[in-house]
């Protein structure tokens, strides 16, 4: 800002002072935390219907169903890591999208919470179960794998496993848990990079003095 010193007409230059809008006080904003979480859960169930649509057809197509299917499971648990990845991605971008303008480290605390809130409702679905469509498909899923138990129409008998059955599924249990670990911290950082993404910058005012 410039003004003229009439006594002795010397123009004085102020420097404009820039301060920043105050952020919000309450840095946790559930309303856009839900709004993700809901996002983020749809994208999840469609991108995992879908992949779970191809690796049945790819089996059904097959001439070797019983062959390709661990290797198209391997697959489907791959492709289904991504989509846990970019459902939360977008789940991430649409709470710090629907909290206005934030600042960087609260965008990221938010796609932090995001993320906790998603694990935690997730589980809970899992542990009571899902119903709709994908409900059915677990059902589906769980015949599929009574008829593969089937040989020439008679069950399997359900014998105490051996020592090395159960070493198998004890490293099997061991190695689904790491993952687990691994997908979850991946997918912490998914979210904290999509709210991060769609953080807007608080506005700034001008104040002359």
């Amino acid at each position: 800002m410039s003004y003229v010193n009439r006594p002795t007409g010397e123009v004085i230059n102020e420097p404009v002072a820039v301060a920043p809008v105050v952020d919000y006080h309450d840095r946790v904003r559930w309303g856009p935390i839900i709004s993700g979480l809901l996002v983020a859960i749809a994208t999840q169930l469609i991108l995992s219907a879908i992949i779970a649509a191809l690796g049945a057809g790819s089996i059904e197509a097959s001439g070797r169903p019983r062959t390709i299917t661990p290797n198209v499971a391997a697959n489907v648990g791959i492709w289904s890591t991504i989509a846990l990845l970019i459902s939360l991605f977008t789940g991430g971008w649409v709470t710090t999208r629907a909290c206005g303008p934030i600042n960087r480290n609260t965008a990221l605390l938010n796609g932090a919470i995001l993320w906790a809130t998603t694990l935690a409702v997730s589980s809970w679905l899992l542990a009571s179960g899902v119903t709709g469509a994908f409900g059915v498909a677990a059902s589906n899923a769980g015949e599929v794998i009574n008829q593969l138990q089937q040989q020439g129409g008679v069950n399997v008998p359900q014998t105490t496993p051996t020592a090395q059955q159960a070493r198998e599924i004890a490293a099997n249990l061991r190695s689904g848990l790491w993952w687990f670990v691994f997908g979850s911290l991946l997918g912490l950082i998914a979210a904290m990079i999509g709210a991060a993404v769609g953080a807007r910058s608080p506005r700034t005012q001008a104040n002359y003095g």
